[in-house]
C-alpha cells in the first residue's frame, strides 16, 4: 500500500531530501573533477536521487544509494558520518516504499486484499 496523509508527506520530505543531497554531492563532485570511480558512483548517486525525487522505482533506487554509500564509505571518498546517514536513510526508503505522491503509486495504484476465511 501506498500511505497517503501525514505518513504519505513525511515520505515525501525524505525522498526530496535524500534525492537533492544526493544530486547536489554528485554535481559539486563533477565540478571539482574527481577520479573515475568516483565519478562513476556519484553519477549512479544522481540517477538515484532523480528516481527517489521522483517516486520512480523507489525500492530500487533505495538500495542504489545503500551500496554507492558502502562503496564511499570504503573508498574513503566522504565523510563516513555523511555516507552512513545516507545509506541509512535509502535503506529506510527502500523498505517502506515511496508514498502516495509518487510516480510507483500513480502506475501501481493502492491495492488491498481481503482474506477470507474458508
Amino acid at each position: 500500500m501506498f500511505p497517503n496523509g501525514w505518513p504519505g508527506a513525511a515520505l515525501l520530505l525524505l525522498r526530496l531530501v535524500a534525492g537533492i543531497l544526493l544530486i547536489y554531492d554528485g554535481v559539486v563532485a563533477f565540478r571539482t573533477g574527481t577520479n573515475l570511480q568516483i565519478a562513476i558512483l556519484q553519477s549512479a548517486a544522481v540517477g538515484a536521487g532523480t528516481m527517489l525525487i521522483l517516486g520512480l522505482w523507489t525500492p530500487v533506487a533505495g538500495t542504489l544509494v545503500i551500496l554507492v554509500e558502502v562503496c564511499f564509505v570504503f573508498l574513503g571518498a566522504t565523510h563516513t558520518r555523511i555516507s552512513i546517514l545516507m545509506g541509512v536513510l535509502g535503506a529506510a526508503l527502500a523498505v517502506l516504499g515511496p508514498g502516495n505522491r509518487s510516480i510507483d503509486a500513480l502506475r501501481y495504484g493502492r491495492q488491498r486484499f481481503d482474506i477470507r476465511d474458508p
